[in-house]
């Protein structure tokens, strides 16, 4: 008699892992539900098979590294879902597009798939052996198409899904080009005239000993500090990016970033509304494929990429398993709430400007220090005024409960996900039509304190000069 390996959910919610053995697949399920379970997946268990002396591929793969780019598995998934939409079997379908792929990352594993197929696998067990082209979402709407009896619809859904996802990428990347450019350029020029321009004034100012002002003062220390600390500020950012990614290490240093993040004027709430828009779409998206509610939740959590909706996901999957729907643990949780680390972040957000003076003016160090600690209280303070502002807009909340109520809660996540979509376009296009002019104000206001601060002593040796010879 053939053994079952079955995954189940009981009446509380807790997962369940474990094997039955029945006639048929039908007998296994009838039995499982008679012990009070839900089941969420079912396979016979497969006997283990001798290794042949050919070694396990078959099909010789080919070097590479990396991973599968979004493009690449977006266009993998459109293409077999108008294969699946013509009715060819699954592993010729995957055999064409592994013909038709290039030698790299997705070639080796649709190798691996077919190979699968063959052995007696499903497409979704398939999928699973190779997590890094096929991540749990994928897997799981597959699974759920394959149970349902439609693969070829989540096919077209997901492959729907993975082509709004790239596009709104491809749309934010190329919005980002051109303000990175023009930064890059800018400081460029900058560390041009600093290092070249401003030392021919500061030697010739020297031979003269004049008397000189504030302004050129501040400006002649600044490029002494770039000749001689020149490494210093390449190593602030690097040191910084460093420092980012060790914290993000830890559950608690990740939480605090991102609470910093979503925080952030403008910026933060570019960056709230393009994770809803994302973690509603998947939601959705797993809910039409008839994923289970809690296996949807965990996957949502999981692309969010954020430590904030993390927990806050988290949460709302806790309280589904006591029995809540949706709407209200949402509401409950919707808020970051205070973080320590994220007030470290915004301490040092605004004592970090006054404080690089250090290097410019270090005799002046104590006045610095007094001040650079006002400004970070100051940004502190902020923190503290914004933090319990919500992060999941009362909107979100009311959608969701109208979906639950309605019976289209699919449906609702879709059309919140398409509304933020569009914010996030909105946003995106506001803020680049703010850093142009900022930038143009920031790059036009050094040149000019530049031009004044060397312009200043000039005028006054020049008139000096005038007077002596009268």
């Amino acid at each position: 008699m053939p053994t079952y390996v079955f995954e189940a959910m009981n009446a509380t919610g807790e997962e369940i892992q474990d094997e039955i053995e029945a006639a048929t697949q039908d007998e296994a399920q009838a039995t499982i539900r008679q012990m009070g379970y839900f089941i969420t997946r079912i396979q016979e268990k497969k006997a283990p098979t001798a290794k042949t002396g050919r070694g396990k591929s078959a099909k010789t793969k080919s070097f590479s590294l990396g991973g599968v780019s979004g493009k690449q598995l977006t266009l993998f998934t459109r293409q077999l879902s108008i294969l699946q939409d013509a009715g060819l079997p699954i592993l010729r379908s995957i055999r064409i597009l592994e013909q038709q792929s290039k030698p790299g990352p997705l070639r080796n594993a649709l190798i691996d798939v077919g190979e699968e197929i063959e052995s007696g696998s499903t497409l979704s067990e398939a999928f699973a052996k190779c997590p890094r082209t096929f991540n749990r979402l994928y897997v799981n709407m597959v699974r759920a198409g394959e149970a349902g009896g439609s693969l070829e619809i989540i096919l077209r859904r997901l492959s729907e899904f993975l082509e709004r996802s790239q596009s709104i990428k491809k749309k934010i990347t190329g919005a980002m080009i051109y303000p990175c450019v023009v930064i890059m350029v800018a400081i460029g020029i900058l560390a041009f005239i600093m290092t070249q321009i401003v030392p021919v004034f500061d030697e010739m100012f020297t031979e003269f000993d004049l008397d000189l002002p504030v302004p050129t003062l501040i400006l002649i220390n600044t490029s002494r500090s770039l000749g001689r600390l020149w490494f210093v500020p390449p190593l602030i950012p690097l040191t910084l990016i460093i420092f980012i990614v060790i914290v993000n290490q830890f559950r608690a240093g990740r939480t605090g970033w991102h609470g910093y993040l979503l925080k952030i004027p403008v910026v933060g709430k570019l960056i709230e509304k393009a994770i809803l828009a994302r973690t509603m779409r998947t939601l959705g998206t797993l809910v039409a494929s008839g994923v289970p509610i809690l296996e949807a939740l965990t996957i949502t959590r999981e692309t969010s990429n954020n430590g904030v909706f993390e927990k806050i996901f988290t949460k709302v999957s806790e309280a589904i398993r006591e029995g809540e729907t949706i709407a209200k643990p949402l509401k409950a949780n919707s808020r970051a709430g205070f973080h320590p680390v994220s007030l470290f972040f915004w301490f040092w957000t605004g004592a970090t400007p006054p404080l690089t003076l250090l290097i410019v003016i270090p005799e002046y160090y104590l006045f610095i220090m007094l001040v650079g600690f006002a400004f970070g209280t100051i940004a502190s303070l902020y923190y503290l005024l914004v933090m319990n502002r919500p992060v999941i807009d009362l909107l979100v909340v009311n959608m969701v409960d109208v979906g639950e109520e309605t019976g289209e809660l699919d449906t609702m996540l879709f059309k919140v996900s398409d509304y933020y979509d569009e914010e996030v376009a909105t946003l995106t296009e506001g803020l680049l039509k703010l850093i142009e002019p900022l930038m143009i104000v920031f790059l036009g206001g050094a040149v000019g304190f530049i031009v004044i601060s060397l312009f200043m002593p000039l005028v006054a040796m020049i008139t000096g000069l005038s007077g002596g010879k009268k």
